[in-house]
């Protein structure tokens, strides 16, 4: 407490701070329970960049082309929420009704693609799984927040591929098209409440989804609850913040 408000206090800061569910962790167990994204280069379809004639603002939230925040809960499953956030919002934007789809079987049977479930993973290499096996809806598979053995192995639903790009050029173009999965370092995110968080790491350890841009800040969606930051979501300065630029994909349906 004595640290969050003196944070406040500081006329400096550019976001602001507050309890919640993480406040009574520690670094290391906040860490180890939630910062377990497993960076995997193998698993990558470089492409070329697609142009944008216009860029400017963006926020796909408020064009109703993302499902509710969700709550990955005290399992390291952040890549497989970043993941299926994706698939459901290009669900979206290709004018089908909205669908929701299991992090739980990501968990429990992308295995083979070089994911560990609740110890971590990469939202590329869920990307695969998908492409190759399908994926089922939350409805056919729960979410349990915990390593189970696979009990239904992929789905009717199938993505065709996805697109890895590099650069936060790159990634402002790809966001015109539809959120994207990022991986980003929030170590020092577990306070936060509101505004423009500004200073990070480099050291990527968690993946979201961003849905929005502005000339000021990127917008992003976790997968802590609505309880946390800003009903879920939270604001990146503009730039490489916490390392933002440097790991972007998105599916193609």
């Amino acid at each position: 407490m004595e640290k969050i408000n003196s944070h406040n206090k500081d006329s400096s800061q550019t976001h602001q701070e507050g309890v919640n569910q993480f406040t009574d962790l520690t670094q290391e167990e906040f860490a180890a329970k939630y910062l377990t994204l497993k960076v995997n280069k193998k698993s990558s379809r470089r492409a070329a960049p697609q142009e944008v004639k216009i860029l400017g603002d963006v926020d796909w939230v408020a064009a109703k082309m993302v499902t509710a925040v969700k709550d990955q809960g005290q399992c390291g499953s952040c890549w497989a929420f970043s993941a299926v956030a994706a698939i459901e919002s290009a669900v979206l934007i290709n004018d089908s009704p909205e669908q929701l789809f299991s992090e739980q079987q990501l968990v429990d049977c992308s295995g083979a693609y070089g994911n560990e479930g609740c110890d971590g993973g990469w939202m590329d290499a869920a990307f695969e799984y998908v492409i190759d096996n399908g994926i089922a809806t939350s409805a056919q598979y729960p979410y349990v927040a915990r390593d189970q053995a696979c009990k239904m192995d992929g789905g009717n639903f199938k993505i065709s591929n996805f697109i890895d790009v590099q650069g936060c050029n790159a990634l402002a173009n790809a966001l015109n098209y539809a959120p994207v999965s990022v991986a980003v370092d929030a170590s020092n995110w577990s306070p936060y409440r509101s505004g423009v968080l500004s200073t990070c790491g480099n050291n990527v350890n968690h993946g979201v989804l961003l849905v929005g841009q502005s000339d000021a800040y990127w917008k992003i969606k976790n997968s802590w609850s609505t309880n946390w930051g800003e009903s879920g979501y939270i604001r990146l300065a503009q730039g490489n913040t916490c390392d933002i630029c440097e790991y972007p994909s998105l599916p193609q349906l």
